[in-house]
């Protein structure tokens, strides 16, 4: 009974992170907002429970491509976090970004098949054991 419970632990494990898609793009690490951007949504992160978290998420709109800032983010360190742009504040139905890099300021282009508007929310979601960190509901500018 143990052994068929390790396996189908280790199949929903399996099963349940999901790989990086054809619309996620990697971090812009050394980028930056030039003055001919435009804030277009912005929203603070709140935490999820046994999570700390502080900073923004903002959405910028430079050249015909919009641009999604992490601004001054504290997280608590946790394994395999994603960047998520979502309908929801839950990881349902959303387009991965990429991986989080770290505290501080990071950048990470939206594709521009995704109509920016339907999605209300930046969330930091640990990928691996498919735990929510934190949530930034989005608001228009």
């Amino acid at each position: 009974m143990k052994n068929v419970f390790v396996l189908l632990l280790g199949f929903f494990l399996l099963i349940s992170c999901e790989k990086e898609g054809e619309l996620t793009r990697k971090s812009l690490e050394n980028s930056t907002i030039g003055s001919t951007a435009i804030l277009k949504y912005s929203g603070e992160f709140s935490p999820t429970s046994g999570i700390n978290v502080s900073g923004f998420a903002k959405v910028y709109l430079e050249n015909n491509e919009y641009k999604v800032k992490l601004e001054d983010i504290i997280i608590s360190d946790g394994p395999d976090l994603k960047v998520y742009l979502s309908k929801e504040n839950t990881p349902i139905n959303f387009v991965n970004l990429g991986n989080f890099k770290g505290n501080g300021n990071t950048f990470y282009t939206i594709p521009t098949s995704v109509n920016v508007s339907e999605y209300q929310y930046v969330l930091i979601h640990c990928q691996e054991f498919n735990h929510l960190f934190a949530i930034a509901p989005l608001t228009s500018i």
